[in-house]
């Protein structure tokens, strides 16, 4: 397999993954946990639960940007001829 396309898979697998497991966790958290949903009021564990959640679903957009940031250079050398 070409060094490219394996290093394209291999930021493929790492994005999904990193994705399954936030949803995981956020999922676990908010539904088990019963963190994602109020009843009368929002209570003060409902607004960190959101807190976390925003502020994890933003280090999960900083680790996309980083993973894809670097362009994979023989996809681009390829892709030119």
């Amino acid at each position: 397999m070409e060094p490219g396309i394996r290093e394209f898979f291999k930021r493929l697998v790492t994005s999904i993954s990193l994705l399954v497991l936030w949803m995981i966790i956020n999922v676990t958290i908010g539904i088990k946990y019963n963190l994602g949903f109020y009843d009368d009021a929002i209570q003060w564990y409902n607004i960190v639960f959101y807190v976390w959640l925003a502020i994890s679903f933003s280090a999960l957009m900083w680790a996309y940007k980083k993973i894809w940031r670097k362009p994979i250079d023989n996809l681009n050398d390829q892709h030119n001829t």
